[in-house]
Parts: C-alpha cells; structure tokens; sequence
C-alpha cells in the first residue's frame, strides 16, 4: 500500500511477463499506437501530442524541462513538498531563472499569490505539482491552467501521483503539458514516463533558439517515432520498454472501460473512507483540510508518543506495506499510504485494520 509502485490488474502483468517481440514487429507496432490514441481520452487531451519512452517519473520531469526551457528563461514553481522542489532545481540545470512559491507543509500557494507574481514578472513556464507524494497534498490544477493562459505562460503539471487518479480535463483545463509514470494510478509496473503536450507546448518547442540540453529528451528525437506508431509504422530511435508498452496498453484499455468519470468517483470515495478511518482513530493528516486532501494517498501523522520506527515494524509484521516519509525536516513524524489504481475496498480495510494494530502494538490508545 506504498504510493507505487501500485498493484497491478492480472491482465497488465500477463502482459509483462509475455515473450518480448521485436520493437518493430506489426503486434507491437499496434499496441504502441493505440497505447498513444487511448492517453489522449484518459488526460482528457484530444488536441495533445502524447509521448511513452522508456524511464521514471523523473524523466517524465525531465522530458518538460528540457523541451521548454532555455537558458535565461523565467520558471515559476509552485512548490507543496518535495517533488516541486526537486522541479526547481531540475529547471535551473537547463538556464531557467526559477523563482519558487513554496507552501508551508500542508497547504498550497494561493491562487490569488500565483496571479501577483505572474503580473509581477514575465514568465515563459509555470510548474505544478497536482499531488505532491511526499506530502499528500493536491492543488486545483483548473485556475492555474487558466492563469498561464491568460498571462501567456507555458503550464506544466506533474501529475505522476494523479493522472488517472484524480480529476484532470487537460484540453478544458488550458494546461500545456501534463505528465505521469507509469507505475500509480495508471497501473503498470515502473519504467515508462508519459507525457501529453498541447499544440502551444509543441510550437514553444519548435520555436527554440538553442538545441535542447539533454539528447534522451529531445523531442526532435521522439517525435518521429510517437507519429510513426500512431500511423502504424516502425520507427526507432531508442528501444522502447516493449513489455511495459503492451501492459500500458492492456492498462489504459481497462481505465477506459472503467469510464474516466466513475474512476475518479472510485479514487474520491476510497480516498475520502480511508482518511474518515484515520481520523476514526484519532490520527491528523499532513493536508491542512479535505480541500487539499489528495484521493491517491494519505499522509497521517503518528499520534504522540508513537516511533515510526516502531510502527513500522508493527505494520510490517501485519503483511502490509505503507511508506515513511519523505519531506525533509518532518520525515519522520508521519507515514503514507496509497490507494490508487488496482485497489479494492478490501484493500483499504485490511489496511485500516493493519494501521489499527499496529498503533495498538506500540501503545497507543485512541
């Protein structure tokens, strides 16, 4: 119950434990190029350009940054925890003047102190992170992708602990570039990063005046192959993760069947059990409200006279998994647990009855 690698469906995992065929073989060449048509419907994206390459969520980062940015360019980060920190220092290793609107742990930045600083500096990119996994909190991507329309500023959100997950319209929503990895809510095992730009991310790219800082990102690379296997037509220009591309596919066809609008009810309704549990219990959440509380993960505090360490080995011993944390200075005062993707109902109550014993086997008494 770790916020990913999830569980996985049986269907994505036969998937990945079938022989592996050649990149350019015909089966294969259909997969990837319905793999790429089926992500624009779960971002919500039908104008987007959708990129699968082999990596991590950090390349998935990496793959915006390095695309988007040239030295001198002005980024704007709107931080809540760890991950939009890591997206500062990742945009000033490619030239970009970032300034940071950090959010004490808990909260998020405002929308009306977003709109101060867009008028107050002209900014090229604007960066978010809808679910920061080190702190469970989500931002309301919505005004933000209307802000950086408004003022002419390329938006980019992480969504590697949200997309298919939690409510994201990229299209309605005006939001440039929204990107993911594989291995949350969009239920495949750890190894590709993806990423959906809109038409004015690809012409800020065309528009460069510098090659871009790192050859793995570089569109001009991808973008030929992404095209090619959408026309059903062999590419190549790094090998692709062949297996975790046909579980992708196998994966995005089950979101789609599900219906994007009854999986986010899901996510909503388990998430919003699973935290009542905890309050149940007496314990407090990192997200200063529900408002902010992310349906993906929860980060509960442990109650006074807890040690993590403790609990740890209380819950390990209960054969369920959950995370440390993770945001530096209070790491150690709280846990995480995801519940996305492939989570049951019964999941979360073996989870809650898990958590239940554990505090009880290191003394703690509701």
């Amino acid at each position: 119950m770790i916020p990913g690698p999830t569980e996985f469906e049986p269907e994505v995992m036969m998937a990945v434990g079938a022989p592996t065929t050649s990149h350019v073989a015909p089966d294969f060449i259909e997969s990837f190029g319905h793999a790429l048509e089926m992500m624009r419907e779960v971002w919500l994206a039908p104008s987007g350009q959708p990129f699968i390459i082999a990596g991590s969520g950090t390349l998935a980062m990496d793959l915006a940054g390095a695309n988007l940015v040239e030295p001198g360019d002005r980024a704007l980060v709107i931080s809540t925890g760890y991950f939009g920190d890591r997206y500062a220092e990742l945009l000033k290793r490619y030239g970009a003047e970032v300034t940071a609107l950090k959010a004490p742990a808990g909260e998020v930045v405002s929308d009306a102190a977003v709109e101060t600083e867009l008028k107050r500096k002209r900014y090229k990119l604007m960066t978010f992170t809808h679910v920061d996994t080190s702190t469970a909190v989500r931002v309301d991507p919505e005004p933000l992708g209307l802000l950086g329309e408004k003022h002419g500023v390329i938006t980019v959100l992480d969504g590697v602990c949200s997309v298919a997950g939690e409510v994201i319209r990229q299209d309605e929503w005006k939001i440039d570039v929204v990107f993911t990895a594989s291995q949350k809510a969009v239920g495949v095992p750890p190894g590709l990063a993806l990423l959906v730009a809109s038409p004015r991310a690809m012409e800020a790219w065309k528009g460069r005046k510098s090659p871009v800082g790192s050859y793995y990102s570089d569109w001009t690379h991808w973008l030929p192959v992404m095209k090619a296997y959408e026309e059903r037509r062999p590419a190549y220009f790094g090998t692709p993760a062949v297996n975790l591309v046909s579980a992708l596919e196998v994966s995005l066809r089950l979101i789609l069947k599900e219906g994007m609008e009854a999986r986010f009810r899901r996510h909503s309704d388990r998430g919003t059990a699973f935290r009542k549990a905890m309050r149940g219990m007496g314990l407090t959440m990192i997200p200063a409200s529900e408002e902010v509380s992310a349906n993906t993960l929860s980060a509960p505090l442990y109650p006074e006279g807890v040690k993590g360490a403790d609990f740890m080995k209380a819950i390990g011993d209960s054969d369920v998994i959950v995370a440390g944390g993770l945001l530096p200075g209070i790491k150690d005062t709280y846990f995480r647990v995801g519940h996305m993707g492939a989570v049951t109902n019964g999941d979360i109550l073996t989870t809650v009855a898990a958590i239940d014993g554990a505090l009880s086997a290191c003394g703690y008494r509701k």
